[in-house]
């Protein structure tokens, strides 16, 4: 999610830009909406595709039954209208090479969720939608670490 929210710089996290962790505030069963950063508990596939499971932090950009598209630049569309995506880096997308031109469904009941630094980001476009029973809830605040 950099730059939008800062994982801790050091040899294991290459591409974080922070000296430490930012932490966030989650409004717990709070319903969510597109654009909303959300707090979920890892689907399984999501577990397997990025070596890691438990909870991650990710921003919503697809709704249940829309179709989510990349384009030959990285430029986000949903049911072929292009999304305004500001917190998306001009270098974020220059280096997001791995999903270009492809297009994802997303199930009834599940949410398409991508991170900000989209060629760092194992997100939906790996795994899938992230089911509506694992979202824990929307991020409210963020604190700077």
């Amino acid at each position: 999610m950099e730059p939008t929210l800062n994982c801790a710089r050091g040899p294991s996290n290459p591409g974080c830009l922070g000296a430490h962790a930012d932490h966030v505030i989650v409004d717990v069963g709070k319903p969510v909406k597109r654009g909303d950063i959300i707090v979920f508990r890892t689907p399984r596939n999501a577990a397997m595709e990025c070596g890691v499971g438990g909870l991650f932090v990710k921003r919503i950009v697809g709704l249940p039954g829309e179709t989510v598209s990349e384009d030959s630049r990285s430029f986000i569309d949903l049911n072929g209208k292009r999304l305004s995506e500001p917190y998306v880096s001009t270098a974020a997308r220059q280096v997001d090479l791995g999903h270009r031109g492809q297009d994802w469904k997303v199930p009834k009941g599940n949410y398409f969720v991508m991170g900000d630094n989209r060629g760092e980001s194992c997100d939906s476009r790996q795994w899938g939608g992230v089911p509506r029973k694992n979202v824990i809830g929307p991020v409210v605040k963020i604190i700077r670490g």
